[in-house]
């Protein structure tokens, strides 16, 4: 690996790996194995290397750096970063168990230019969905059109008729966005869905980067990372620019279901960060439609909520009646325009999987250009043709429940068993509505530690973009969701999935700072406490909190 020749796999990089240990044999051994024909899902796009094994270019730093270092030193920062996030309580909570979130050591490196059209992308993707939202809950003017059948949005369980008559003061909805991409067999990047409720992930995006750079400041020094840090003063800036006109210094809040919530890392961080108050629905009441917060000094109110509740338990006034998490009367506190919810009601209706395949054709009708992210190929079964063929296909697809989450409900036709695909028939064709289906996209792979080497595992990528009414920040990055278990496409931490620090590089000719340039994420250490002990019974209350996300 001389300074100007190109790196490649080693020969035993595209062989089988042995079964007899053959550690530090050579420069990059960790690799062995790595391309063999033999490996799950061969055909999908390596990130790190090319299919002949040449290291493609954003890499090529990151693989030399690798490559000198032996199986024990590799697993020595591998537990020292499972060390670093344990002790800063970063962790996620399935099935009530709060557990640390897996952060492989492998980064992902975006080039400058590829990052460049994943941003302008996401960008025009918002700006869509945000006229979308504007006309759905007003004009409808995309319905009368015909562009959208109206119907769909009728159907849509997501779809809030009390959102109507809530104008935000400055016109945004989608305050955060978080839009899911995965890069197909050619390496083109594809949405899969977009998330405009409640998107959550960005506390890993900073945290990861944080851990990282304790554990491998050389790997820094060496490439010139764009800094993922100031995300919180972006969502500050762009809640404070949500506020009425006429209040001069806004009082924000983050809203949480509470410690028991799956998420309370996240809304707990982003409120020490932004310096605002972290609230839960008891803390506030409405009074004359506005929205005050109980202070040790007395009654505050308050002008912007970044709401992590869901909207069927915001207020129990409109919603939910046994609902203990959200605010009596917040609603009605919004549509006369005293306090901003963020993100807005009703946002739902843009994310649903059905009106995910005319995002397209919203980009075009709004903004009269051309969509620069593709969607996935997707068939809608409430359409008699498109259910045909997926009825004559099942066993080549992927089945989806429009209000799945999580990795849940999702059947892979290739893998199902002649049962499974019996039943999932049966359900596709009782609701044709609550279903969608797409070929088996393999998505693209990045080396991972598994065991003592390196193995190609599956990844998605989740770009978080916030607006402020102005303009649209994509955070440089993103959420790197992995598959950690061997051949799976399933990249939910909920179904044995990890996280992947995501690097995006800046252009040599950019002034952007590095990431080691940059002043650290917060002058405290990870606020104590913060995950709280499960009980052996939940209240009703606690309940709700885990529903939410």
């Amino acid at each position: 690996m001389s300074g100007n020749s190109t790196p490649r796999l080693p020969p035993s990089g595209r062989r089988a790996r042995a079964r007899t240990s053959r550690r530090n044999g050579h420069p990059g051994a960790q690799f062995d194995g790595y391309l063999a024909p033999s490996r799950p899902h061969a055909g999908a796009y390596d990130e790190m290397f090319a299919p002949d094994g040449v290291v493609r270019s954003p890499y090529r730093a990151l693989y030399e750096s690798i490559a000198r270092l032996d199986s024990s030193d590799l697993t020595a920062r591998a537990e020292a970063l499972d060390r670093a996030m344990v002790d800063q309580g970063i962790t996620f909570s399935l099935s009530g168990q709060e557990r640390p979130f897996p952060l492989d050591l492998v980064p992902r490196v975006v080039a400058p230019a590829e990052w460049g059209k994943l941003e302008r992308g996401v960008a025009q993707r918002v700006r869509a969905l945000e006229a979308f939202l504007a006309d759905v809950y007003g004009d409808a003017q995309i319905l009368r059109d015909r562009v959208v059948p109206r119907r769909l949005i009728t159907s849509c369980s997501h779809f809030q008729r009390e959102a109507f008559g809530i104008n935000p003061p400055n016109g945004v909805r989608i305050h955060v966005a978080g839009i899911d991409l995965v890069r197909d067999e050619a390496g083109t990047f594809r949405v899969l869905e977009d998330n405009l409720r409640n998107p959550s992930g960005v506390s890993y995006v900073m945290e990861n980067r944080r851990t990282m750079a304790r554990v491998f400041p050389d790997l820094f020094a060496q490439h010139r990372v764009r800094p993922v840090g100031d995300y919180a003063a972006h969502l500050l800036r762009a809640l404070r620019a949500a506020a009425a006109p006429n209040v001069a210094d806004p009082t924000v809040v983050v809203l949480t279901p509470g410690v028991h919530n799956s998420a309370y890392f996240e809304h707990s961080l982003l409120a020490r960060l932004m310096g605002v108050e972290l609230v839960e629905g008891r803390d506030m009441f409405c009074r004359d439609n506005v929205v005050y917060l109980r202070t040790t000094e007395g009654e505050r109110p308050v002008d912007v909520i970044y709401r992590r509740i869901d909207d069927e338990f915001l207020d129990p006034v409109h919603y939910r009646p046994d609902s203990v998490l959200g605010v009596a009367g917040i609603l009605n506190a919004a549509r006369a325009g005293n306090v901003v919810i963020a993100n807005a009601v009703g946002n739902g209706v843009g994310d649903d999987k059905l009106v995910y395949t005319y995002v397209p054709d919203l980009v075009k009708y709004y903004l009269n250009e051309k969509p620069l992210l593709p969607n996935v190929d997707t068939y809608r079964c409430w359409l008699p043709d498109e259910l045909d063929h997926v009825l004559a296909h099942l066993d080549e697809l992927v089945i989806k429940p429009v209000e799945g989450s999580g990795g849940y409900g999702i059947v892979f036709g290739p893998d199902a068993s002649a049962k499974e695909l019996a039943t999932i028939r049966r359900k596709v064709k009782a609701h044709r509505r609550g279903w969608i289906a797409q070929p088996v996209v393999q998505l693209s792979t990045v080396p991972s530690k598994v065991d003592q080497h390196l193995a190609p595992r599956h990844v998605d990528l989740r770009p978080f973009a916030v607006n402020d009414g102005k303009e649209i920040f994509v955070l440089p990055g993103g959420l790197t969701r992995v598959a950690l278990r061997e051949g799976s496409l399933v990249v939910n931490s909920s179904q044995g999935g990890g996280s992947k620090d995501t690097w995006v590089l800046a252009a040599k000719s950019s002034s952007a700072e590095r990431e080691l340039e940059q002043p650290a994420l917060g002058s405290a250490s990870t606020v104590d406490g913060m995950v709280a002990e499960q009980g052996p019974e939940l209240t009703t209350a606690q309940q709700q909190q885990q529903q939410q996300a």
